[in-house]
């Protein structure tokens, strides 16, 4: 009869409670990591709606679309995703990714909404690499106010500072990332104080907050109204952030952050710029710019830089650590993934994303050139992924909330209606660019479901045949199977049966350790599992283990310290003599036809050569492992 030795199993709850002065603390650093992408979108949004207005706008243009702004973010942002979707969490974790998770497999399975959360993920993706182009470009663009002869440089200077932006990811940032804050609290600041100038100049503007101004323009303006939403939603595009980094912070630092700084001063800032349209200023310049006295107009477009720099670096972290998440869920090949900052789980690099999306980034700044040119095709990527987390909230309200039919329909419809508009808006900036992040999502997509897929049929073929352990012992037994000394630890993915690994083992070399650990990894849909219950350990004959050991998809697991923690519980292992055994499949076509298409087996045998090295991502000692081949047809 076996045994088993482990607490209740369960997973660790992200949800903590800090202090006045901790949210204060975690609202000041949420102002550079969360913030950066929302925050440096007055560089380019309002001239980009005002260019799809047509040339002279007059007020009745001009507060229609600063409306519209306004009640974009207030709608969108301060409703939607501060006041709803934070409310709603995976174990503290938010996100598209951390979403899908929590209703389409830790809830229930439900493949469905497993694929709409990935796509969502991967769109994030596709415009994630446009931001730091469009940022960086926005800013040094104010440089032609100061002198336009500056303007041949430009580009290149753009490209110098996203390719020194990516070179000092292997680095690490968190040597600069405490000065993020101030520096994001500086510039939201001087944003409401040039803003409260500008509006002193005409302030009829406030005119705007009403939404009558917004809901005129679109029924007055037709069609041509209709595809202003296409630049009205610049204005949010970084508001999935918000969610996305609810995990590191919690939701009470970032909606202080939002309610008391942030929003006012996007507020401001924009009612700043229309009130100089308004008040008669040309709108073929960058407005943004046009609201600091020219004094101090230089200073003030090296802390747009900065800011800029500040967003993109948000981006390029936030792209790591949703990476780590596919990787932990099955959705994507282990890839090197390396701690930069003992000071924070999130202060991660991963090289292969880095690269990719700086080459990503910089061929997009050469491609397009200016700012209004990556303005057409940004956004479409971030509204579709909108669009599915209204989807996701839609079924949290009705399965979590336990909201009614009606109640739930009703709040999500108009959180639907308002993100539809917004994505058919985008699309007709397909032509004009908007396919390059649907183009990238795509392929990032593909690559996730080619790996799922083939993962999959590598798991089927392992569990054909199996070997239940009881029958496995007889024949070691029966055999006269030796036992040599020391500690074998075979990590499989069978749970239950003997491991195939372990069978090759005993088939090639005739002899099995004294002391047998059977170790299966389960990443759990979770973000992070209690300590205590990780490891689940059942004692299925003298000096023969299996465990089971639980990881949140934020974790990455340390097979070391799961040896020492089940020593501790009672198992009887030789830490000073342990070797590990670990399969290294190959994988092959199979010829029967009964297995994946050769497109789609080449791609994933290619991926799987080139993931990290199992050893690597359990961090095994090198000198003690033992590796077995074998061919796998899929």
């Amino acid at each position: 009869m076996s045994e088993t030795k482990s607490n209740a199993t369960a997973p660790l709850s992200g949800k903590n409670g800090f202090g006045r002065s901790g949210t204060l603390l975690l609202g000041l650093s949420a102002l550079g990591i969360v913030f950066g992408d929302i925050g440096t979108s007055p560089l380019y949004t309002l001239k980009t709606v005002l260019d799809l207005t047509g040339p002279n706008p007059d007020a009745h243009v001009v507060l229609g679309a600063l409306s519209l702004i306004l009640w974009t973010l207030m709608i969108v942002t301060t409703i939607k995703y501060v006041g709803f979707a934070m409310r709603i969490d995976n174990d503290g974790e938010g996100g598209i990714i951390a979403l899908m998770s929590l209703l389409g497999i830790k809830k229930h399975h439900r493949p469905a909404i497993v694929a709409v959360g990935l796509f969502g993920a991967a769109l994030i993706y596709g415009d994630g690499a446009i931001t730091p182009a469009i940022s960086v470009l926005s800013a040094l663009e104010g440089l032609n106010i100061v002198t336009p002869s500056v303007t041949p440089y430009i580009l290149p200077a753009t490209v110098a500072i996203l390719v020194a932006l990516f070179a000092i990811q292997p680095m690490g940032t968190a040597w600069i990332g405490k000065a993020f804050g101030p520096i994001m609290a500086l510039w939201f600041l001087c944003m409401a104080v040039l803003g409260i100038g500008g509006i002193a100049r005409h302030p009829q503007v406030l005119a705007a907050l009403s939404p009558l101004y917004g809901l005129n323009y679109l029924t007055h303006h037709g069609f041509a109204g209709f595809l202003v939403l296409g630049g009205v939603f610049l204005c949010v595009t970084g508001a999935e952030a918000l969610y996305a980094d609810m995990g590191h912070f919690g939701p009470k630092p970032i909606r202080l952050a939002w309610i008391a700084l942030v929003f006012p001063s996007l507020i401001l800032n924009y009612a700043g710029q229309s009130a100089l349209v308004l008040a008669g200023a040309s709108t073929q310049n960058n407005i943004f710019y046009s609201l600091c006295p020219q004094p101090l107009l230089l200073p003030f477009i090296g802390l747009a830089t900065v800011a800029t720099i500040i967003a993109s670096q948000s981006i390029i972290t936030g792209a790591f650590s949703m990476t780590r998440q596919a990787i932990l869920l099955g959705w994507l090949p282990r890839l090197k993934i390396k701690q930069t900052s003992d000071e924070g789980y999130g202060q991660i690099y991963v090289g292969a994303v880095n690269w990719l999306l700086m080459l990503t980034t910089i061929g997009l700044a050469l491609l397009f050139r200016k700012s209004d040119n990556l303005a057409a095709a940004y956004g479409i990527a971030v509204s579709a992924t909108m669009l599915m987390t209204t989807a996701l909230l839609f079924i949290a309200m009705r399965e979590i909330w336990k909201w009614s039919l009606w109640a739930s329909a009703g709040v999500a419809g108009l959180f639907m209606c308002i993100d539809a508009s917004f994505f058919v808006a985008n699309l007709m900036k397909i032509l004009d660019g908007g396919y390059v992040p649907l183009l990238l999502a795509s392929l990032v997509y593909g690559a996730m479901l080619i790996w799922h897929r083939g993962s999959m049929a590598v798991h089927d073929r392992l569990h054909e045949k199996l070997i239940p352990v009881g029958a496995f012992l007889a024949t070691l037994e029966k055999n006269g199977v030796p036992r040599v000394p020391g500690t074998a630890v075979f990590l499989t993915r069978v749970a239950g049966d003997t491991p195939p690994l372990m069978i090759w083992h005993v088939r090639h070399n005739r002899a099995l350790h004294q002391t047998v650990f059977i170790l299966t990894v389960q990443t759990a849909q979770v973000p992070r599992y209690d300590k205590e219950s990780r490891l689940e350990i059942q004692n299925l004959a003298p000096q023969f283990w299996h465990a089971t050991a639980h990881y949140g998809f934020m974790e990455k697991p340390d097979i070391p310290a799961l040896l020492r923690e089940a020593s501790h519980l009672g198992c009887d292992l030789q830490l000073d003599d342990v070797t590990y055994y670990v399969g290294h499949e190959t994988v092959i076509h199979d010829d029967s036809g009964s297995g994946l298409p050769v497109l789609e087996e080449v791609l994933f045998a290619w991926m799987e050569r080139n993931a990290e090295h199992v050893t690597d991502y359990f961090k095994l000692p090198t000198n003690c492992v033992v590796e077995i081949g074998r061919q796998i047809a899929i």
